[in-house]
């Protein structure tokens, strides 16, 4: 992929012995091999929140708790997360600070059930933190859990306001469903004025139906025109004819697809063979289509989609991480992964500027990083001076790329 933050819309290591505290650059530190410094002016061991909860100066090893989809339809996803999450552990242990990190991944199939069974067994096995769940569906039933229990969580893709609302524990990577609404709505009014818009989205979805309904809204804020709207749900997202017949019929020339890309593959296929050509325009759902078995990238071709990872960007950090991720997995990471990796990376700040250290029980642990979460700011794969509020959200914002000759660039 090819980075270019938005107009107006983007976004918004250090090991304890001898280094500051503070703000640290993920990814960078590895780069060089030296962790790099802290900007937040913080001395080693010091803990700037004032809980009360915490020894002073953060270290130990800290047992993670992985969740996502290892297996079944939605593995790219809980794969790539884990896998980045992994590197940056294994990133973050080899420069033999004071904090040190074990992670264990379970399978939750993208089912909330299952994931609620994967983190009853982290508990069991000790997990003192939890990354995950990678998505929505499962994130909310499981979030709901960790706040009940007081276990730190913080998702790395789980995009969906209701993983994190009203649940203060409980802290987001990625960009959430209304921002991703929002900034199509607004990247379109801006880059293709004057176009119908059609809108195909899945309603059985808490993902797709939140991007939908802040895209809905700010389009009619914008004086888009959108002429259709069609819907699907799980069951019946193998045959869009009647959907696509629809939008090509209202004379919609952008398609907007708040979707996972195993159904945007059907549509992209099915609107090839109807000869109905509009600019597609997907969310960050979407990453993972160029990889996915049996799909003919050329069907992607002028594809547009926001996302906020460009594994083409030319700087060190990022350069750094896709030759790794290629190296120990054959292929090239997606936004996903590049979200696992930030999980740990800010997990691992908020560790040191909390001053937590492992023997300390996962509620205190927790009541800890509630605290320094909103106080730390992260530079990551995903996000440059990355921010969260104590509602759990993270403040940055997407970027829109486009597939061309089977890569991502700038448009």
């Amino acid at each position: 992929m090819k980075k270019k933050n938005l107009v107006a819309m983007l976004m918004a290591g250090a090991m304890c012995l001898g280094l500051l505290a503070g703000c640290t650059s993920p990814g960078g530190a590895p780069a060089s091999g030296e962790p790099s410094q802290g900007t937040q002016g913080s001395q080693p061991g010091q803990n700037d929140n004032q809980g009360g909860q915490t020894t002073g100066t953060a270290g130990g090893t800290f047992k993670l708790g992985g969740i996502g989809p290892l297996t079944g339809e939605n593995a790219i996803y809980g794969k790539a997360a884990m896998n980045g999450a992994q590197i940056a552990v294994d990133e973050i242990n080899a420069l033999g600070g004071a904090i040190r990190f074990e992670l264990q991944a379970e399978d939750d199939q993208a089912d909330p059930e299952l994931g609620l069974n994967a983190y009853h067994k982290l508990l069991d096995d000790g997990a003192q933190i939890i990354v995950g769940s990678v998505t929505s569906g499962s994130g909310i039933a499981v979030s709901a859990e960790t706040y009940k229990d007081r276990v730190f969580t913080l998702t790395p893709s789980g995009s969906s306001v209701d993983v994190i609302s009203g649940k203060d524990n409980v802290f987001q990577v990625c960009f959430t469903d209304p921002n991703q609404g929002t900034g199509s709505a607004d990247y379109i009014a801006e880059n293709l004025s004057g176009a119908k818009v059609a809108v195909i989205y899945r309603n059985d979805d808490a993902y797709s139906q939140g991007i939908r309904d802040t895209f809905v809204a700010e389009a009619g804020a914008k004086g888009i025109s959108i002429v259709y709207q069609g819907t699907f749900t799980k069951d019946t997202q193998t045959d869009f004819s009647v959907q696509l017949a629809g939008a090509q019929n209202a004379g919609a020339d952008v398609l907007f697809l708040p979707i996972y890309y195993q159904p945007a593959s059907v549509i992209l296929a099915q609107a090839a063979a109807m000869n109905y050509a509009p600019t597609f325009f997907g969310v960050d759902g979407m990453d993972g289509i160029l990889g996915m078995d049996g799909f003919d990238t050329k069907l992607a071709e002028g594809v547009m989609l926001l996302t906020p990872f460009s594994a083409d960007a030319e700087d060190e950090r990022t350069q750094g991480f896709v030759k790794k991720y290629k190296e120990l997995h054959g292929e090239i990471p997606n936004q996903f992964a590049a979200d696992g990796y930030d999980a740990v990376y800010v997990i691992y700040e908020a560790i040191q500027a909390a001053g937590c250290t492992a023997d300390m029980s996962a509620a205190d642990i927790c009541e800890a990083l509630v605290k320094s979460m909103t106080a730390i700011s992260v530079d990551g794969l995903t996000g440059q001076g990355m921010t969260w509020q104590p509602t759990g959200e993270v403040s940055k914002a997407p970027m829109a790329v486009v597939i061309k000759d089977g890569v991502y660039v700038t448009p």
